[in-house]
């Protein structure tokens, strides 16, 4: 079968995942063909762009509908993807018609036009800009309604990820830091992340589905409801992790003090949750881009994430 695959997701795929991402590459044309045996389908287009890690094409179904194939290379970020979908069972979010837990393929609703709440260029993100408020606003009404706990999740499915395990990587990345990442972090920073740390690791209510990359660009316009959310990275933790990816990538427009407070303070409102603790998550994902970014050599984006964890503090 002839697929289409985006250069930048072989790329991707092959330079961060090694010798398991060219084992995928090579697998993905008989996984593809498999999977659409299996389902009844039939590949109609082409991948579509703008993914990092995954294959994702639309089909046509054997009923005549359409729908998208998505083939992922799993990780620990998107591995609860599945269990979230069937959580959210359409409900704010495209539906999950078919899973394949061998693979992690799965078949999904395709939401059309597909257009972007706010396009994404990369950082520095745009939510931040005021034009946008009224659609960051939009998306914190969408993502209290996609919250729930997880119940009834058939036993094939993938567990989510706990945000507690998370936070125990922050622990051992910022607390027993290591000498070269704590030459670019100032002191204050990292004895705040590890205040931080310490106050995060005991859940602020119920543990619930959240998610852990809430960006405008995966809320998208369809049919059946104005706008479903794509791509979730379900996490299992309290509901003020919601504000976390949210509200650091809105500092970005302007990463000074005053526009910090006013974005966290509106982002936590319209979430429903304490604007402190939403201040602690959206900090240590500044803090977890830093290190990120050091790691990956990109000196131009951890000055950003720098002066975004410094707005945040």
């Amino acid at each position: 079968m002839t697929i289409s695959l985006p250069d930048n997701v072989a790329e991707i795929v092959a330079s961060i995942f090694g010798e398991r991402g060219k084992r995928w590459l090579d697998e993905l044309p008989g996984l593809v063909e498999e999977r659409c045996a299996a389902w009844e389908s039939t590949l109609i287009g082409a991948g579509f762009a703008g993914g990092t890690h995954s294959f994702v094409a639309p089909v046509r179904r054997a009923d005549g509908s359409t729908a998208v194939l998505k083939v992922p290379i799993v990780d620990d970020e998107n591995v609860g993807e599945p269990t979230g979908l069937f959580c959210y069972a359409g409900d704010g979010a495209v539906r999950l018609h078919e899973f394949d837990s061998a693979s992690g393929a799965m078949l999904l609703e395709w939401a059309q036009p597909g257009t972007e709440l706010v396009y994404q260029p990369g950082f520095p993100s745009l939510e931040g800009e005021a034009r946008n408020i009224e659609k960051v606003e939009f998306a914190c009404r969408l993502l209290r309604r996609l919250r729930r706990e997880p119940v009834g999740i058939p036993a094939d499915y993938p567990e989510l990820p706990q945000v507690a395990d998370l936070v125990s990587q922050w622990t051992r990345m910022f607390v027993e830091v290591k000498p070269e990442l704590a030459q670019v972090i100032p002191a204050h920073l990292l004895e705040l992340a590890a205040d931080w740390c310490a106050r995060l690791r005991v859940p602020d209510g119920p543990l619930l589905i959240v998610n852990r990359d809430n960006h405008l660009g995966n809320i998208i316009a369809a049919e059946r409801e104005p706008w479903l959310l794509i791509d979730p990275k379900p996490y299992l933790g309290e509901a003020a992790f919601d504000a976390g990816f949210l509200g650091m990538i809105q500092v970005q427009s302007w990463p000074t003090p005053e526009h910090a407070r006013t974005v966290i303070a509106r982002t936590a409102e319209g979430l429903e949750i304490d604007t402190d603790r939403a201040r602690g998550w959206a900090f240590m994902r500044a803090m977890e881009q830093i290190a990120w970014s050091f790691e990956d050599e990109e000196p131009e984006d951890m000055r950003l994430h720098l002066a975004v964890a410094t707005a945040l503090a």
